[in-house]
């Protein structure tokens, strides 16, 4: 028996896990406001650069858990039944499909309260969700 791997030809449900995935890993889905939040970020960074969306959450500059050494890597293999996984998965289809509203006030920049970046200094961050803290 010769065994065949079947691919999924529809790139729309990859990006789609891929933004839950990093939106659960960087949000832990504490809330429904900081996903869709993190989520609208997202669209938000794209609208503004021009970049894809599958770009922009692969990006280990803007999402720290992409980073092998970060606390929050291991949350990106949360199993697909994870009740807050399926909360991103919801947002995250909304937010491709064009019905997310902006729910961060256009920031396109975030970071954790745990730490402060160097560029988080000179801006003062116009939303704070769950110790998110977001940027323009």
């Amino acid at each position: 028996m010769k065994l065949q791997l079947i691919k999924n030809p529809d790139i729309s449900k990859k990006i789609l896990y891929q933004v839950a995935r990093v939106v659960y890993a960087e949000t832990s889905a504490s809330s429904l406001a900081v996903v869709e939040a993190m989520t609208s970020m997202i669209n938000n960074i794209s609208h503004v650069t021009g970049q894809e969306i599958s770009a922009i959450v692969s990006d280990k500059r803007i999402f720290d858990s992409l980073n092998q050494d970060s606390v929050r890597h291991s949350l990106l293999n949360v199993p697909p039944i994870n009740r807050g996984f399926q909360m991103c998965l919801r947002v995250a289809g909304r937010m491709l499909s064009g019905t997310l509203p902006d729910m961060c006030r256009g920031a396109i920049r975030f970071h954790h309260g745990d730490v402060l970046p160097e560029w988080a200094r000179a801006r003062g961050y116009i939303l704070d969700i769950d110790e998110v803290l977001f940027y323009l």
